[in-house]
């Protein structure tokens, strides 16, 4: 039995009282940090991979069904307002299209053949990278897309929570976070998606920061789309040019970009 279908460690979950509910739950999303950190060398080694491609214009893809699947979709959609890059930078493919987004597709990550069907819309290269998340490690979906992806000469990655499942025969590297039995059993949208969830924030978040979209600590790329981000925009100008606030406003107002901002006016005193 693999490690993502393995029982539970407790019993008689429904006479639990919700605090201690709570408290089971808490105690093992607890282990979760620990056990990515046993696979930082690994990530590491992933991340610089992706990033020797993507600097010459690669695209990175996620690709995975059900929670996988949208924990993909999350991280590749925060990129663009986040970050200030193209909707086609960083790509999330999910088994059943955007309508398995809100609902399951039933059967739809069993299609072995799709997930290259989906690639190929994108008109995916060898420049490209491909990422396969998937608890199992053996959802057809991920696999057959892996697959090919390996046959085609596509840099491949996998995120899995078992140990050498099927997916890893045809990835280039393997992130393995094998976070043991979930509360309730089988339901790796618990422990096993907070893990890939983890993962995901560290490969796009450096991946970004490789890519010189943050300064020092700051998203000076990132979309001015409401009140909120406009308010952090003046404060990262404030800050960075150790102006006041008015006079970052006025700054940032001028040329809509923090960046811009920043550069025009150290241009400027220089």
């Amino acid at each position: 039995m693999s490690t993502t279908e393995s029982f539970s460690n407790y019993h008689n979950l429904e006479k639990k009282t919700t605090s201690e509910l709570l408290q089971i739950i808490n105690n093992e999303d607890k282990t979760i940090p620990q056990i990515i950190e046993k696979s930082l060398s690994s990530i590491n080694i992933l991340i610089d991979k992706i990033y020797e491609r993507m600097k010459v214009g690669g695209r990175l893809f996620y690709i995975g069904s059900g929670t996988p699947g949208r924990l993909g979709i999350v991280d590749a959609s925060e990129c663009p307002p986040t970050f200030g890059v193209d909707n086609n930078v960083i790509i999330g493919l999910i088994a059943g299209g955007d309508s398995a987004i809100r609902n399951s597709i039933e059967g739809a990550e069993d299609d072995i053949s799709k997930a290259w069907e989906d690639l190929k819309k994108h008109q995916i290269t060898k420049e490209d990278s491909v990422i396969g998340v998937t608890a199992s490690g053996r959802t057809p979906y991920v696999v057959g897309g892996l697959r090919q992806c390996k046959e085609e000469g596509v840099f491949t990655g996998l995120l899995t929570c078992n140990k050498d499942p099927e997916a890893s025969k045809y990835a280039d590297k393997v992130i393995e976070t094998i976070v043991g039995p979930e509360v309730v059993t089988g339901s790796t949208r618990m422990k096993s998606g907070t893990a890939q969830k983890l993962v995901l924030n560290m490969i796009s978040t450096s991946l970004m920061i490789k890519l010189g979209r943050v300064k020092g600590n700051k998203m000076v790329d990132m979309a001015l789309s409401n009140s909120k981000l406009i308010d952090r925009g003046v404060r990262f100008v404030s800050d960075e040019l150790n102006i006041r606030y008015s006079e970052a406003k006025k700054l940032l107002n001028q040329s809509n970009s923090v960046r811009e901002a920043i550069e025009k006016y150290k241009k400027k005193e220089s």
